[in-house]
């Protein structure tokens, strides 16, 4: 079936980070990195707007008569954009191990090198090129010791594993005649592919939902600390950050107000943890204690458990249970993220 133009730049612009053209045209490597990474991190998908012609020609030629491509024993020349896309999502994959495979055994000598080297080779193998993955992931499995329990170990690894792969990469052998697989079988693979890479970040981003919840507010007030001198820019991506919250009140037919996304963050953040619970029980303290009451609380305990006026042999020990306590409660009342 012939591929056309019109088609490729309709799914490109409906579902482009999804894949949805790369899809259409039967490319499923490339369809599933834009997949994982929303469309190259943004930067590919608008890259593509001139290179859609390029890709439908290629799924309009023939695998045997009218694909012409170079000898397979000569390797295609090293591009730039690929090299560079093979580091970032490297670095990318080996990010989302850290966050949700790290608590593995073996993480930093075998899962982590073995994501990075995924991420790799994913880009390796989009479009007509592709490397030797065994190689890829030696590589990968030979450098994470040197970095071994860094948080900026993916980098290194990263960049060995892609090195690797430039030196070994070349094209793909031609598919043969009618070997073209129907559109279940395909998606099924991707659909496997993508649960295999977000089930450890889902599990690990629901497992700790407070801490994320966090973590979000965190970078949704730097991201806007950033334009500080430029209002108008700050507003309007403060508009657009809220826009969920918007169309939930349109649907619900609430209202709208200044500062009501930092009240259901509040709500939401109401929840008490395991460790929270203990922390409330160190400090004699029912839940809902007041930032009032968990200071004084603890200002008074401390009196009785500081080693330098109890001599007692738990005195220590008690004293730093205290004082962790008093670090976790402060932590979740955070009151100046909700001023």
């Amino acid at each position: 079936m012939v591929k056309s133009v019109v088609v490729a730049y309709a799914l490109w612009a409906a579902g482009g980070p999804l894949g949805l053209h790369h899809l259409y045209l039967g490319r499923d490597s490339h369809a599933l990195l834009w997949m994982l990474t929303l469309g190259g991190f943004g930067f590919g998908w608008v890259r593509e707007f001139i290179r859609i012609p390029a890709y439908v020609s290629e799924a309009n030629q023939d695998s045997e008569k009218d694909r012409r491509r170079p000898p397979t024993m000569v390797p295609p020349p090293v591009g730039p954009i690929r090299f560079a896309g093979q580091v970032c999502v490297g670095i990318y994959f080996g990010t989302v191990a850290l966050i949700g495979l790290n608590s593995l055994s073996f993480f930093y000598l075998i899962v982590l090198p073995l994501c990075v080297g995924a991420g790799v080779h994913l880009v390796s193998n989009a479009g007509q090129q592709t490397s030797d993955l065994q190689k890829t992931l030696t590589a990968c499995l030979i450098t994470s010791p040197i970095f071994y329990g860094s948080t900026l170990s993916p980098l290194p690894i990263s960049l060995a594993a892609t090195i690797t792969a430039a030196q070994h990469r070349r094209f793909k052998p031609p598919r043969a005649p009618g070997n073209k697989q129907e559109l279940g079988p395909r998606l099924y693979r991707l659909g496997l592919a993508w649960l295999a890479f977000s089930a450890p970040l889902g599990y690990c981003i629901f497992h700790n939902t407070t801490a994320t919840l966090y973590y979000l507010s965190d970078c949704v007030a730097a991201l806007l600390d950033i334009f500080w001198f430029l209002p108008w820019l700050r507003s309007v991506l403060e508009y657009f950050l809220l826009m969920p919250y918007r169309m939930l009140c349109f649907v619900t037919g609430g209202g709208y107000y200044e500062d009501a996304w930092k009240k259901v963050l509040e709500i939401l953040l109401k929840e008490y943890t395991e460790r929270e619970e203990e922390a409330l029980q160190v400090l004699s303290l029912e839940a809902g204690a007041s930032l009032e009451e968990i200071t004084h609380s603890y200002r008074e305990l401390a009196k009785i458990w500081h080693p330098d006026h109890n001599p007692s042999k738990d005195a220590e020990a008690t004293f730093m249970k205290i004082h962790e306590a008093y670090e976790v409660l402060l932590r979740w009342h955070r009151p100046h993220r909700f001023k």
